[in-house]
């Protein structure tokens, strides 16, 4: 009988083997070579494809993972580990059959990738804050063109932006080391780069070394800094592939977490925390300390106008739940491109450079965006529940979370 080891070699077979036909579905790599040449080679058409993960799966269902009274850890982990793999198995099933033509709705689609569904949100939630906003802003014209130009004060100049980035990443790995022990050889590399519907993405290239890269193609506030450090580095989602790579992989020798399919559940669980990593690295007061002291200074803004950025940029935060629902109604078919553009300005406060870099990036990643919403809220409820307002157990119970095969389910 197949053992959980032998299925996890099949699935990341499986998932190599839909690289040749979706670019952008095998975000990650770092098992052997030789695999995904084998892969690359011999491609399989979507339907072999497809046939093949349902048989893994029925034996996957019928497997015994039980291990001896005693061992309650083990035991917990190889169950997380059979979880993890029937759901990003099932995952990557409806993954096929999307790119054989199925649209499912937003939120069945969310669902099926990612494991959970953000809730729906009215225009009304959204119109609370920007009115608030209205009349926080100076200066005339609508909220929006007041916001755009208040914002403008904060851009940090292409000069100084390796600087600035070099500041905040330090700092945030500082912090980061202190309480989660790290391997000696982790590092990164940070590009600036253009051409792209992200702001900001960490490619993960095995050995504990990423490569970083920030998106320049609009300009980069202050703010994004220590937001893209903390996500893409320190203690996100660097932090969080060197911890599987030295727990499961290197320790356990679980095969499966060598390649990491965009698309799937799995993704959920990275982006809430990675959204977290801002707060873990730096709460509100040492935040605004830290960025009106060091990186202010260093992108040559005024360190005064700091307190006042943070506190309209707070505001803004609350409505980053319109860009999910801006997806959710344009992959509906409730809003078409110009119409989510609209929306995300009026919403998500967002100029229409922006606006129209997010709908490429919505038509592009589709209802991926829910990772980065809902994630967040069910690893902040999750470390919450299980932390309650002591730090030390908070970054305790991330770094094992991080280091765990967990998904959305078991966080709720």
């Amino acid at each position: 009988m197949a053992s959980l080891q032998d299925i996890a070699q099949q699935y990341v077979a499986l998932v190599l083997a839909v690289g040749p036909h979706d670019p952008d579905y095998v975000d990650a790599y770092y098992g052997p070579p030789a695999w995904k040449a084998a892969f690359e080679a011999q491609p399989r058409t979507l339907t072999e494809l497809g046939l093949e993960v349902d048989q893994i799966l029925r034996r996957l269902g019928s497997l015994d993972h039980s291990l001896p009274a005693g061992a309650e850890r083990e035991a917990l982990m190889s169950g997380w580990r059979k979880t993890f793999l029937i759901k990003q198995l099932g995952a990557l099933r409806t993954h096929l059959a999307g790119l054989q033509g199925l649209r499912l709705p937003f939120d069945e689609e969310s669902v099926a990738l990612y494991d959970a569904a953000a809730p729906a949100r009215a225009e009304g939630e959204f119109q609370v804050v920007v009115d608030v906003l209205d009349r926080a802003l100076p200066g005339a014209g609508t909220v929006l063109d007041r916001y755009v130009a208040f914002r403008s004060q904060f851009i940090v100049p292409p000069e100084r932006l390796s600087r600035t980035f070099e500041a905040a990443i330090g700092a945030c790995r500082e912090r980061t080391v202190r309480a989660l022990p790290l391997p000696a050889s982790e590092a990164f590399t940070l590009e600036f780069v253009t051409g792209k519907s992200w702001s900001g993405y960490n490619w993960y290239q095995g050995q504990f070394r990423s490569l970083i890269q920030v998106n320049t193609d609009l300009p980069v506030h202050i703010d994004r800094a220590l937001d893209l450090a903390a996500h893409e580095g320190y203690p996100g989602h660097h932090v969080h592939n060197v911890l599987l790579e030295q727990h499961l992989v290197g320790e356990r020798g679980w095969m499966e977490f060598t390649v990491y399919p965009l698309f799937s559940p799995q993704s959920l669980v990275a982006e809430g925390i990675a959204n977290c990593a801002a707060d873990m690295a730096f709460p509100a007061p040492e935040r605004l300390a830290f960025e009106r002291d060091v990186l202010f200074p260093l992108a040559g803004l005024d360190p005064s106008t700091a307190t006042r950025y943070a506190t309209v940029s707070a505001l803004v935060e609350k409505l980053s739940h319109a860009g999910t629902e801006a997806a959710r109604r344009l992959l509906d078919g409730r809003l078409d491109d110009e119409g989510a553009v609209q929306w995300l300005e009026e919403y998500a406060l967002h100029s229409r450079p922006r606006a129209e870099q997010r709908v490429r990036f919505i038509r592009q990643y589709r209802s991926y965006v829910i990772n980065y919403t809902r994630g967040r809220e069910l690893v902040e409820g999750w470390l919450a529940r299980t932390s309650g307002e002591d730090r030390a157990r908070r970054w305790a119970n991330l770094g094992d979370l991080m280091s765990s095969p967990r998904l959305a389910s078991s966080l709720q």
